[in-house]
């Protein structure tokens, strides 16, 4: 009897061992710092720059906003440079292409952020498969509904071994910061202010008791405070509430004045 072997060729994209995010958290729990900036600006090939110098300066996170045209959460600056990206020319698949490239250099964890229509439009399992080959490490995606996300989208993003990260504000309910925080697999982030990105003072009391009604709602997820830090007082207080916090116009604010030469002394002025 005649034997034939069957030889299955494996087209998925290949899963990291341990996704990058996953072990930042896991080899540091305090004063982890996020930088958010926007693909493709100041110019459309700046990206892979931005992320390698931001590496070497010692960040810890970088979140990568997918230009929209129409945001729902970002203030002005942001709005500003997703206009000026896409503006520029930046798509998806030249994203995609950049951060293929910058991977070759670097192993700081990225995310992309940005709306689900995009993701929808471009197609939800091509966009994820691009992500994993491109080597993206997790998603925010802040108008795509718990419940759908736990219904239609949890699976396809667990299985490719990407992680997903969930929003929270001071008006979320106690039962709905606990379902955010069970469905983020790379950390909770924490919606500073009930406002719209780009926010400039001082964090209030009000907001310091907000930060306190999370920490004992033993939530598992590490949590990340975003909205509002911009400067080392803000970063260091809202460290203190979580294990990190989140910097983003205040950076791209940076880049519009001083450009790429700029990356090395703003993220000094921060940590030290």
């Amino acid at each position: 009897m005649t034997k034939t072997l069957i030889l299955i060729w494996n087209t998925k994209p290949r899963i990291s061992v341990m996704n990058r995010i996953k072990k930042l958290f896991a080899e540091k729990q305090e004063d982890v710092l996020n930088i958010y900036f926007t693909a493709g600006f100041p110019e459309l090939h700046d990206t892979g720059t931005i992320i390698k110098t931001l590496d070497s300066a010692g960040v810890d996170l970088i979140e990568l906003g997918m230009p929209y045209s129409d945001p729902l959460a970002d203030g002005e600056t942001i709005q500003r440079s997703s206009s000026i990206a896409l503006k520029n020319g930046l798509q998806l698949d030249l994203l995609f292409d950049q951060v293929t490239e910058t991977r070759k250099e670097t192993e700081v964890p990225i995310m992309l952020m940005g709306y689900y229509n995009q993701i929808i439009q471009y197609g939800q399992d091509t966009f994820l498969d691009k992500c994993v080959s491109a080597g993206i490490d997790g998603l925010i995606i802040p108008d795509i509904p718990m419940d759908y996300y736990e219904e239609k989208v949890a699976k396809a993003i667990e299985d490719r071994g990407l992680s997903m990260t969930f929003l929270v504000t001071p008006e979320t309910s106690d039962a709905r910061i606990k379902q955010a925080d069970a469905l983020s697999s790379g950390f909770l982030y924490v919606v500073a202010q009930s406002s719209i990105t780009g926010g400039t003072s001082d964090i209030s009391d009000q907001q310091e008791a907000y930060f306190e009604r999370l920490n004992k709602l033993d939530l598992q997820a590490p949590r990340l405070i975003g909205f509002g830090i911009h400067n080392k007082e803000t970063f260091a207080k809202a460290a203190k509430k979580a294990n990190g916090a989140i910097i983003g116009s205040a950076f791209i604010r940076m880049l519009e004045k001083d450009g790429i030469q700029g990356i090395n002394n703003f993220v000094k002025s921060i940590k030290d």
